[in-house]
């Protein structure tokens, strides 16, 4: 019979199905192995051809863990709380979560259609109740925690009123807010419910707090940095403005060091730990204040700087444009100018001032301060290139030691205090080399450490300044004025926010008539009718972000259908973390943060056992698309004709490239019927063709349906099989790397399919497999590729297994190699790459159906790779004449009478006598005669 690809195909997945062949148990005498994927959002256009790249791949690798004896657990599921199914809803009035489950579905069956080992029973949605109700559980857990520094860890906030009941504030060491309190015991006794209240607030890991986000109007939404580019919302491209607003806050860098720390443990890609790193941003420096009198009452700014040794350049204080003493630091006379630059700052993200490193603005307050060392007046200015969540928000500015500093200075024509003014090391440009300062009153003739030290002892001795850390990394933005989200478990009375009770949860989204903000500005939650907890308070109108859901859920695929608890204890002793996450780079700052700063947090509350959520994390690379150009006739005017010129010939015209559908171009040809439908416009075309064909141009590009360059997986199913598709995907190159998409080349692998299923068939077409023991050239093709295969997967080389598939096929086709002994090892080795068509060949070679998922991996037998025969080069007089095969045991002596009682070899003689034989083993014999 013929290899009918669909057929095959359609019987496995329904196979797998019908028996939950890929569903896992948390109990095992095997050795677990946990891969997960980055879910998807399930996005109406379904799934392109560069989707599944990574899922792919981890479903060679779980296949493959089962073969080799573990007990794996491949769970798959949806990210489905998200700005696109909202901005759908806005536009047509369809709640989010039907256009979700229309888009779920529509991606279920692409996935099935690929043939995935997933455990579908496992199956979670962050938009379902039964899910989101443990995302609000866990922020519950965060609102009622705070960090107590001294034992670096997370402690319920009971632990804190405890302290404070006992003795006040005094030796809490803690990650809070800035403004907290000093109090004794009696003076926390003495305050009121709501005075407790509000000061708690500072110390909680979800707190509530005014602070300056990135808004967008048009969406109606606050975003996070990753979701602006160029100061417009990466969705829509709308304008982002920096607002100050009260918001819902995690306290992330209380983490700060910890997530360091962990990634020194982590099997991770170095571009991606570096990106954390960096955006974690460690720096250890000082803490440096400024008086200011202007404020009174011994007020002061206060400034982080790496680089203590500078402080006798600053020439200015520059401020952040949102710094909260800016309003009281502006005279009068400077008021419209300051008010005028704030309003143009709101304007640009924070990543955007970031990046703008010679755009050159500020505007002087008015106001000065009095530097701690010196005694002298230093202006206060603001610029858009601090950040106000960055350190404190001010920075010293010393033109003589930093680019920005020098450059703002000489654009507003600043004093630049020269360099022989402030302290420099003698012929020294790197302050951490050894050297010592001259030119300074303080530290002249120190080295850099010395002067850094003493300079810090003079600034506490004068409680000007203290030696500190600084992280660049703020906490996490934890609210979005939108309605497809999880809702906050908070209700408000008498202002402050007060948590429902667990036996509450889920708190369910409400409906609501539209989903667009109020009248008033609330947000959508706002148009909920007789929305109040108990009918009486207000409940929190914002829902929590995107990335909520997906810092927990690998937890809730360990248990999924718990209805007591987010995953039981068993569930989680047993599975412990994931093993191996695959994924793309993009959410280095995002979701992976904020995942690491989840999980460990859950550890502190004894929840989870593991400090790292992810051992092994692989970031797969980008298909891109493979786009098609057109050339269309322009005439005299420049106008487009309905002329199209085929690629080789387009230079002898005038011409403007357009776009084509690559569906209906093949192996760069043109299908002139299918580009008349194309558009209406185009249904007249003419077109000059070159040896009777349209040859297109291509171009290598991002797969999107404005480039007409999407290729549908179904469609690529649909005519070579999902086998196809699988090992094409991972015969294009390199996991990590990105690639183009290219159809002309899957026609490769097709081929080489339908000959493996050849070598399990006669002439006729019908099943024959022999029961002869294979001879030692099939059993070295067979484990050769035993061993690259195994070699292969382990280290995520899935490409150059395809070629050695190949390889192999080729090699038993040319050995007419029938045998059972190896076809049937074939079938495991090739299964976790081409699951349908081994599946189907496994039952024909009369196994129970469907336990090829669970047979076990050949061993490699590398006495199978020895030779014992050597194909001779055989020279006469340093010419050589032929090839001769004798077995590498052979002794010199046997060797010579073999080489010299072949025919063919006296025939080179021509009767000359044999003077000497010189025989190499394994490489030459070379005859001498004369």
């Amino acid at each position: 019979m013929d290899y009918h690809h669909r057929t095959i195909e359609q019987k496995w997945q329904r196979f797998w199905a019908d028996n939950h062949t890929f569903r896992v148990t948390n109990t095992s005498d095997k050795p677990k192995y946990y891969v997960l994927d980055m879910f998807p959002y399930p996005s109406g256009a379904g799934l392109h051809v560069g989707h599944p790249l990574g899922y792919i791949a981890s479903d060679i690798f779980s296949r493959y863990k089962r073969l080799k004896g573990f007990n794996v657990l491949h769970p798959m599921g949806y990210d489905s709380f998200g700005l696109p199914a909202e901005q759908y809803a806005i536009q047509t009035g369809q709640h989010p979560a039907v256009t979700t489950e229309a888009n779920i579905k529509r991606y279920r069956e692409q996935l099935d259609n690929i043939g995935f080992s997933f455990d579908w029973d496992r199956e979670v949605r962050t938009s379902d109740p039964a899910f989101y109700k443990w995302t609000q559980w866990i922020f519950m857990q965060l609102f009622n925690a705070w960090y107590n520094k001294a034992n670096d860890k997370a402690e319920p906030i009971a632990t804190l009123v405890a302290h404070f009941e006992l003795h006040g504030s005094r030796g809490i060491q803690a990650a809070s807010d800035d403004d907290v309190l000093s109090f004794t015991a009696a003076e926390w006794a003495a305050f009121s419910e709501e005075e407790q209240q509000r000061e708690l607030l500072k110390y909680r890991l979800a707190y509530l707090r005014e602070s300056t986000v990135n808004w967008c109007a048009a969406l109606g939404t606050v975003l996070a940095n990753d979701e602006v580019i160029n100061g417009v919302s990466e969705r829509g491209g709308y304008p982002v403005e920096q607002k100050k607003m009260m918001q819902w806050s995690m306290r992330i860098t209380a983490y700060a060091e910890r997530l360091l720390r962990g990634l020194e443990t982590i099997d991770w890609p170095e571009p991606l730990v570096e990106m954390q790193r960096n955006w974690i941003g460690k720096s250890v420096g000082a803490s440096v204040r400024f008086g200011v009198p202007v404020l009174g009452d011994g007020r002061y700014i206060e400034v982080f700087t790496t680089r203590v040794d500078t402080i006798y350049g600053v020439n200015a204080l520059v401020l952040a444009p949102e710094h909260e003493l800016v309003e009281a630091l502006t005279t009068g006379s400077q008021q419209a100018e300051v008010e005028a630059y704030i309003a143009q700052t709101k304007k640009k993200s924070e990543l955007d001032r970031m990046a703008d490193v010679k755009a050159v603005s500020g505007a002087f307050t008015g106001s000065h301060a009095i530097h701690p060392l010196t005694g002298k007046e230093v202006p206060i200015w603001i610029a858009d290139y601090v950040l106000a969540g960055y350190g404190t928000g001010a920075v010293m500015a010393v033109p003589s030691g930093d680019q920005r500093d020098y450059l703002f200075a000489t654009h507003f024509g600043l004093p630049i205090i020269p360099i022989s003014d402030a302290q420099q090391l003698d012929g020294q440009a790197d302050p951490t080399k050894e050297g010592r300062y001259i030119n300074s009153d303080i530290i002249n003739g120190m080295t850099y450490r010395e002067a850094v030290d003493t300079l810090i002892e003079k600034l506490e001795s004068l409680g000007a300044g203290k030696a500190t850390i600084n992280y660049r990394m703020r906490d996490a933005i934890f609210g979005r004025q939108r309605y497809w989200g999880e809702p906050v478990p908070v209700y408000f009375k008498g202002g402050l926010p007060q948590l429902i009770d667990d036996d509450e949860l889920p708190l369910l989204l409400p409906d609501v008539d539209k989903y667009l903000p109020t009248e008033t500005g609330e947000p959508p939650l706002g148009r909920a009718k007789d929305w109040k907890y108990r009918g009486t308070f207000e409940y929190e109108l914002s829902t929590m972000p995107g990335w909520a859901g997906s810092s927990w859920y690998w937890y809730r695929y360990m248990d999924a259908q718990n209805e007591a608890v987010f995953a039981s204890k068993e569930a989680i002793d047993y599975w412990r973390d994931v093993d191996l996450y695959i994924g793309g780079s993009e959410h280095a700052t995002g979701h992976l943060l904020y995942s690491r700063f989840w999980n460990k947090f859950l550890k502190d509350m004894g929840y989870v056992p593991e400090e790292e959520p992810f051992k092994k994390l692989i970031n797969q690379g980008m298909i891109q698309g493979r786009s098609n150009f057109v050339y269309r006739v322009l005439d005299g005017e420049g106008k487009g004709t309905n002329t199209f010129v085929s690629y080789g010939l387009k230079d002898q015209y005038r011409t403007v490239a357009l776009h084509v559908d690559v569906n209906i171009v093949t192996n760069d040809v043109l299908n002139l019927d299918k580009f008349r439908q194309f558009r209406p416009d185009f249904a007249d075309a003419e077109f000059i063709l070159e040896n009777g064909k349209y040859i297109c141009g291509h171009e290598v590009e991002k797969m999107s349906k404005s480039k007409y360059n999407v290729v549908n997986p179904d469609d690529i199913i649909e005519q070579y099989g999902a086998d196809t598709l699988r090992m094409y995907e991972m015969f294009l190159g390199p996991l990590e790397q990105s690639k183009p998409w290219n159809t002309n080349g899957i026609e490769g692998v097709y081929k080489f399919l339908r000959k493996f299923w050849k070598l399990f068939h006669d002439a006729s077409g019908n099943f024959a497999v022999s029961d002869e023991a294979p001879t030692r050239a099939e059993l070295k093709a067979l484990h050769k590729i035993i061993r690259k295969v195994e070699e292969d997967i382990e280290r995520f080389s899935f490409n150059t297994s395809v070629s050695s598939f190949m390889i192999c096929v080729n090699e038993l086709t040319d050995l007419k190699c029938n045998k059972r002994a190896i076809l049937q090892e074939l079938c495991v080795v090739l299964h976790p790459y081409a699951p349908h068509i081994t599946e189907e060949l496994w039952t024909l070679l009369g196994h129970e159906p469907g336990t090829l998922s669970y047979a076990t991996y050949p061993a490699f037998n590398p006495e199978y790779l020895v030779e014992s025969e050597f194909s001779y080069p055989i020279s006469v007089n340093g010419k050589t004449r032929m090839n001769l095969t004798l077995p590498l045991d052979m002794e010199q002596p046997d060797v010579e009478k073999a080489v010299l009682a072949n025919e063919d070899v006296q025939r080179y003689l021509e009767g000359k006598a044999v003077r000497k034989v010189i025989y190499v083993k394994g490489r030459i014999v070379n005859i001498v005669a004369g």
